[in-house]
Parts: structure tokens; sequence; C-alpha cells
């Protein structure tokens, strides 16, 4: 998180439970990694929290570069492919789905990109107040449009799906990032992660929705 290592703990304790909660509801493996979503976060809050050690404690300076690059490549990388393909696993609607499916490729080309640049140009982490800032210095050529990509990958398939609420939290997503971008410019990485994370809680109540469905339907055949 953007705050204190432990607070990147503790919402990753907290997602680790919710996770688990969430992943004993699955009926289908189609709906697994949608399921997952909050467990993956736990993972990456819980790097998040070893940088803050890394930087903020010299006797854990040796876990700085390991974290930041994990804290990343779940950022970078995980998210954009993760989120369309979850979608596009839930998704029932053959026109629907195909349309998720050009999603799936964009964000495959995202994470190719920011792989790329994270491991050829890397990163340097540090604390500024109360937040972590990742400094990357690269080429910004293709940085816009690889920003505006992401944003498309991540964003837009939860709002064109047509799983039943999941457009809930596609709206709480959207507005933790208009806050982040406003208020937290400089680490905005860092603090839309964290926000996104916690509002991940979301899914449990997406997917318990999706097993009563599917339990209504196998009783109505």
């Amino acid at each position: 998180m953007c705050f204190s290592a432990g607070a990147s703990f503790g919402a990753s304790a907290v997602l680790s439970v919710i996770g688990v909660s969430v992943i004993k509801q699955v009926k289908a493996p189609k709906q697994l990694l949608f399921a997952a979503i909050p467990i993956v976060f736990a993972v990456q809050q819980c790097s998040e929290g070893l940088v803050w050690l890394s930087l903020s404690h010299p006797e854990f300076a040796f876990l700085e570069k390991i974290s930041s690059y994990m804290f990343l490549i779940f950022a970078q990388m995980v998210w954009p492919l993760c989120v369309p393909t979850s979608i596009y696993l839930l998704e029932k609607n053959g026109v629907y789905k195909k349309i998720l499916l050009i999603f799936v490729a964009i964000g495959v080309m995202v994470a190719a990109y920011f792989a790329f640049r994270l491991f050829n140009y890397g990163v340097n982490p540090n604390i500024l107040g109360r937040h972590v800032s990742y400094k990357q210095i690269y080429p910004d050529h293709w940085n816009h449009i690889a920003d505006m990509c992401y944003g498309i990958a991540t964003i837009l398939p939860i709002f064109i799906s047509r799983v039943k609420k999941i457009w809930i939290f596609g709206l709480a997503i959207s507005v933790s990032y208009l806050v982040a971008a406003l208020v937290y410019v400089n680490y905005i990485l860092s603090v839309w992660c964290f926000f996104a994370s916690i509002i991940s809680v979301i899914i449990y109540f997406i997917v318990k929705e999706l097993v009563v469905q599917k339990e209504y339907m196998s009783r109505t055949d």
C-alpha cells in the first residue's frame, strides 16, 4: 500500500482470507480466475509491504529489487492479462465473448510492452512522504499509448460483459482510478493498486451471485 508496510501487510492478510472464501464458492472452472483476483491482489500488496521494509530498514535492503519488480509485474503485467481473460471466461454470450477476446489480445500486447520496459530499464523505488514512488526511466515514445491500452484492457471489459452486477466492480475501479489520478498523481500506481485491491472484495458478491444462478439453472433443467 501507499501509506506503510503494516497497512500493506494488513491488506494482504484480509484479502487472503476473502480470496479463500471466494474460491471456496466456485462451482465451475471458468469462475476460478475471476475468483482468484483477491488472492492475486493479496500477493501484490505483500510485495509492496516488502518494498516498504527494504526502503525503510537497512537490514532488509536486499529485498528492494525483487520486491519492487514483483509489485510492478503484478501491477503492469498480470492485471492487463488477468482482468480481460477472467471476464472472457465468465461470459456466456457468444457475441460479447468474441468482443472480449479483442481485449485479451490488447492485454497481451500491453503486458509484453511493460515487461520489455521493466526488464530493460529497471525501476528505482523511493519513499516520498507517506507514499512509494516507482521511478522508471525509459524512452517514452509509446508511453501514452501503452497507458491508454492498459486502461482499455483492465476497465472496459468489465462494462462490456453481460455478467450480472459485474459493472459495479468496474464502476468502483474507475472511480478509484480518478481519485488516485487527481489526488495522488505522483504515486498513482501504488495508490490505485491499493484502492483496487480493497474494492476487489466486491468479487465475493459477484461470484456468489454466479453460484446462485448456476444452482437455480440446475434445479430448473
